[in-house]
Formats: structure tokens, sequence, C-alpha cells
């Protein structure tokens, strides 16, 4: 089993809101993919600190179609930068994927499209980080319910790109690019290891009846934002929500800015 955190939106009647392909090669066997493969939360530290790694490379790999834009990712790399110390820089690489066909998607089936179209993993003093957009939904979706995002193992998450640019059509509702940015800061924020789920807390702000977030009205990790109408309400003129205090502190004791 996976553990996993979702950024889901739930919409009530007024909307408040809510490669290619190679052969495998004898050095590509070679690839120890061990340090990626680990659970939700135990990098933290590595992706937040310089200790043992002085850069990041994130694969960006999305199902042609479903590009995020360049706008969403200016705000993430820019939140990323605030946030880790990785002197040698934050590298991020974008191509395009085939559709899998198997949408709507549970996350053992994610975890089998990483399998199969993963290129980077940890080398040297470099952290991988895997970030999949995907042309379809989530399974868990109810009616007024959908997953933006699923953050699992220790350095992959998941994007329901499908999900997103139906939402963004929706009369009243935020820009694709500011809901692929909120989702894609709340998911790292998982891989981070908030809120207790691999960085420690420093002071009593988790969440006790949602898991791994923080109870801190109007931080990017308070659970409504995943679970309730916080969307519409915390996206405002673009401005998407950030990291309350306490949040920031819990990654600066454990390797963070």
């Amino acid at each position: 089993m996976f553990k996993i955190n979702h950024l889901a939106l739930f919409l009530s009647l007024f909307l408040v809101l809510s490669s290619c392909t190679t052969d495998n090669t004898d050095d590509e066997n070679k690839i120890d993919k061990t340090a990626n493969l680990q659970g939700l939360g135990d990098s933290a530290n590595d992706l937040l600190s310089d200790v043992r790694y002085t850069s990041m490379n994130i694969e960006i790999a999305y199902v042609t179609g479903y590009a995020p834009s360049q706008e969403a990712i200016a705000k993430f790399k820019s939140f990323l930068q605030d946030r880790v110390y990785k002197p040698d820089g934050i590298q991020i690489n974008q191509r395009a994927v085939e559709s899998s066909g198997k949408a709507p998607f549970d996350i053992e089936e994610i975890a089998a499209i990483e399998k199969d179209i993963r290129s980077l993993y940890n080398v040297g003093d470099e952290i991988a980080v895997f970030i999949y957009f995907a042309d379809g939904s989530s399974e868990k979706d109810e009616d007024n319910r959908f997953v933006l995002g699923s953050s699992f193992r220790n350095t992959s998450m998941v994007v329901y790109g499908e999900t997103i640019k139906n939402f963004a059509n929706r009369p009243n509702a935020p820009s694709k690019a500011d809901i692929e940015a909120a989702t894609l800061n709340h998911e790292f924020g998982h891989l981070f290891g908030l809120v207790d789920l691999g960085t420690e807390p420093q002071s009593d702000h988790k969440d006790e009846e949602y898991a791994g977030h923080c109870n801190v009205s109007g931080c990017l990790m308070q659970a409504s934002i995943e679970f309730g109408s916080g969307i519409v309400d915390v996206i405002d003129g673009g401005n998407i929500p950030g990291l309350d205090d306490q949040c920031i502190f819990d990654l600066q004791k454990n390797g963070g800015k």
C-alpha cells in the first residue's frame, strides 16, 4: 500500500469549492532506484537541506496535451527556492509521454506508469523527483469531490491534468495555472514531510482529524484546501496560499529555509 495525500476539490451547488520508449540496457539495469522507492516523507531532510544533496533535478512527464503552464512552473520553482538549500540549483525538465489509456487511475496504476517512464533517479549529490501530469482523473473522484493530485513514495507525485483542466473551465473558478501551482506546492509540502509525515512538528499545529495537514487557517497545508472549500476561497487574484510560520519553522528545523 502507498501512503498517499490528495489535494481534492469539493464543489457545492454554488461552486464555493469547493517518450519515447527505449529498450532496457545494461546501464539502465545498473541504476540503483532504492533511494527513490521509500515512503512518503522519508526524504524530507534530503529534499530540504544540502547535507547530502546539493542540487535537485525534477522530471515532469506529461501526457501530450496536458503540459503544465509555464506560469505554474515559475510559481512552483519560486516556492521551492524559498524553502530548500540547493546551492547547485534546482532543475526542472519537462517531456511529453504517450497516454497509458488507463484513466481513471488508482495509485498503483500511477506507480506502474512511473516505473515504465521515469528516467531520473538520485545520483551523486543530486536528488531526483518525478512528477506525472496525467490525462485523466483519480478513481477516488466522487460527484462533488475532485482529486487534483497525490504525493506518494518519497520523491513521487501525480497531478491529474484532466481534472484540473475541466475545473478551470468552470465559471468563477481559479485559472488553470493557479490550480496547477497550488497542487504542485501542496503535494511537495507532503514530500517535505508536512505535517508530521517525516518532518517533526515543533509546535501544536497538526490537524488531528486529517493526517498530514496543518490546523492554521490560510496555510497551504490546511486540510480545507484539500478536503473542503479551499481553492476558491484562498486563491485571490492569482495569489496562491503559502506556508504558515509554524510549517516554515518545522521545515527550518529539518534543514530547510
